[in-house]
């Protein structure tokens, strides 16, 4: 429990018959990136909420920062810092009053709540639109401030609920950046996002939510590997050749107007030494070999039964080697 930023076993979360969260369990190692995927109306934000101690669950226990949720809520809330969906910058007021602001929240003197003010805004590249009104700047610059602003109470915990939504592509990467940057600080991020390649580049643990229920939780490559349809392909330009592999390789699928293979594989390294052993075996050299592998999205509409596209770049299920 000492390595955990949150523990939490059995939340459960209802509005009237609804309900939202079915007994979750999470343990996210501090100093890590935790990313909660799941369909809209999954629970995710409302996961978040709990957490963050905005609102309180129905039943299930939880530990945040080392803090009882239920009984040190205060102590949780000191170590926790929490961006939503929505920003909480006051377009009315300048970048810089918006970070001081936040500092007298956090009843810091002045002299340390200008100091604090000065480096995050040079951190996050916002000194120069600093004396401008926040109404004034970009959806990216906005969600910077939004992130500096909730650094100013040196949070360990920092709660990003689909921080990303919104920007444009250099936007979203240069957020990326900015929470790698945060976790070799040693801040853990429990992240929400609705881009499946969000968290395939950045979490180090992604749980998928489904139906109030955790459907699965592991590494990227763990998840993609509970989905079935990996392969490799081979191609070959000799038809000789490609007629001994398919004898040798009596598991693959054959293509013989394209001269090539498909062997059911999970891409994993023993996998492929044990294939490439079999072709050296048969003195078979094959002239292009495919490994494809399940993705994120693959992983996410077999475990949520979701037929609505997640909201991302497409990537690509095939690496050439």
């Amino acid at each position: 429990m000492t390595n955990l930023a949150i523990a939490a076993n059995g939340l459960r979360k209802s509005y009237g018959d609804k309900t939202v969260l079915d007994g979750i369990d999470l343990s996210i190692p501090a100093g890590s990136v935790f990313a909660l995927l799941g369909p809209n109306g999954a629970g995710k934000t409302t996961a978040v909420k709990i957490l963050s101690t905005l609102i309180t669950a129905d039943g299930g226990q939880a530990q945040v920062a080392g803090h009882d949720l239920a009984a040190e809520a205060h102590a949780v809330r000191a170590a926790i810092g929490v961006t939503g969906q929505f920003s909480a910058v006051d377009g009315l007021i300048t970048g810089e009053e918006n970070m001081l602001l936040m500092a007298d929240l956090h009843h810091l003197p002045k002299s340390e709540g200008q100091r604090v003010t000065a480096e995050l805004l040079e951190r996050f590249d916002l000194v120069e639109a600093a004396k401008k009104p926040a109404s004034t700047y970009s959806g990216g610059m906005k969600r910077r401030l939004d992130i500096a602003m909730t650094l100013v109470g040196s949070p360990r915990i920092i709660f990003l609920d689909e921080p990303t939504t919104g920007l444009d592509p250099r936007s979203r990467h240069n957020m990326w950046q900015i929470i790698r940057e945060l976790v070799t600080g040693g801040v853990t991020v429990f992240l929400t996002t609705q881009y499946l390649e969000e968290a395939d580049e950045l979490a180090d643990r992604i749980a998928v939510l489904s139906d109030g229920k955790i459907a699965a939780q592991g590494t990227a490559d763990e998840l993609k590997r509970i989905v079935p349809g990996g392969h490799v392909r081979l191609r070959f330009t000799d038809p000789a050749a490609y007629q001994s592999a398919a004898s040798a390789l009596r598991e693959g699928t054959r293509d013989d107007e394209a001269l090539s293979l498909q062997i059911p594989s999970d891409g994993s390294q023993r996998a492929l030494r044990s294939l490439l052993d079999q072709l050296d075996a048969a003195g078979i050299e094959a002239d292009e070999l495919t490994v494809h592998t399940p993705d994120l999205d693959d992983v996410f509409f077999a475990l949520t039964g979701s037929t609505t596209v997640p909201a991302q770049p497409n990537q690509p299920k095939e690496a050439v080697r």
